[in-house]
């Protein structure tokens, strides 16, 4: 059973801000910002041979209908995975050269282990490197503890096997406790801790107050600055219900231009690019990819950025202040 932490458990918000809504003055007076989200995962899945009771089942091109083995290992899902790291993870660094842009990677700890030429390849072409789990797995029965010594050994995994330090975190299979110890696990190593992902309920990024900090002067304060994530325009649609219909990109290169329209014309939005080495990365797929790349290309005040540069802009933009203060310097 989850054990949940009552000081570790942010309030919830329907509110937001409101229809007035909050301008990120992104810089250069860019109108978009636009996050591209590669998630690393392949070689750190379920796997009989590192332990597991069963072979992954989940996000391979086969679907609902590739199912698992029990005991055993499943060589069509294994060689899936595998295509992502090895020939995949290329395709995507050329893609992203071609284009002089960069991107944020969700690394799991011993998927990057086990490429530490992309590893280094990634850090070498300037993307950012952001944690997603020691292996790609739920750990909804963790202990604090035991969840704190995950974290730190995701990191430390990551930074061993890139040469960089991550400053940022999504896992999406933690625990209720698991967005608000990031930042603990970080100063705990002494390291410097800029944002988290764990949010998928707006468009702009948010300060957000935390409940542990709450007796402390607000001199003392440091809040967690939050960089919304999303689902829908994930290419993992590909192998969920409801998707993007069939393993057509069209319907895909269509979602994202029209997500792109949309934010491009409010203005003081950013757009989240979620996408997986062994999905995107197939020919047809990254066809796809490529074609929305080039029609936002042509557009005037995109910012195309890494969310560690979100990070920073917001930090000098707007400094964290408690208790919604720091909303003072921004201009809806």
């Amino acid at each position: 059973m989850v054990h949940i932490e009552e000081g570790f458990q942010a309030p919830r918000d329907f509110e937001g801000f409101g229809e007035e809504g909050f301008n990120p003055q992104w810089p250069n007076g860019a109108r978009i910002a636009i996050s591209f989200v590669l998630n690393y995962e392949e070689g750190g899945e379920r796997n009989v041979l590192d332990g597991d009771p069963h072979s992954e089942p989940y996000l391979w091109e086969k679907g609902a209908s590739g199912g698992h083995k029990e005991g055993a290992r499943y060589l069509n899902a294994e060689h899936d995975y595998e295509y992502g790291s090895r020939v995949a993870s290329w395709r995507i660094i050329r893609l992203f050269k071609e284009f002089g842009w960069n991107f944020t990677t969700y690394a799991v700890g011993w998927a990057l282990k086990r490429n530490p030429k992309f590893a280094k390849a990634l850090v070498r072409d300037g993307h950012e490197i952001a944690i997603h789990g020691l292996r790609w797995l739920d750990i909804w029965d963790y202990t604090m503890e035991e969840e704190k010594k995950y974290i730190k050994e995701n990191i430390l995994m990551c930074q061993e096997a890139s040469g960089e330090m991550p400053v940022g975190a999504y896992y999406g299979r933690g625990t209720p406790n698991t967005p608000l110890l990031f930042p603990i696990v970080w100063k705990e190593l002494g390291a410097e801790f800029l944002w988290s992902s764990e949010c998928y309920n707006d468009d702009v990024p948010y300060w957000q107050d935390v409940p542990w900090e709450a007796d402390l002067p607000e001199s003392e304060r440091e809040g967690i600055l939050l960089i919304p994530y999303n689902y829908d325009c994930n290419d993992g649609k590909f192998h969920m219900s409801p998707g993007f219909g069939s393993s057509v990109g069209e319907s895909y290169e269509q979602y994202l231009k029209n997500t792109f329209d949309c934010l491009y014309r409010e203005g003081g939005k950013m757009m989240n690019i979620p996408l997986h080495t062994r999905i995107i990365g197939k020919p047809g797929r990254s066809e796809a990819l490529r074609k929305f790349m080039l029609y936002v290309k042509e557009k005037p005040g995109v910012w195309v950025t890494t969310r560690r540069d979100i990070a920073k802009h917001m930090r000098d933009k707007f400094p964290y202040k408690p208790n919604g203060a720091w909303l003072g310097d921004s201009e809806a």
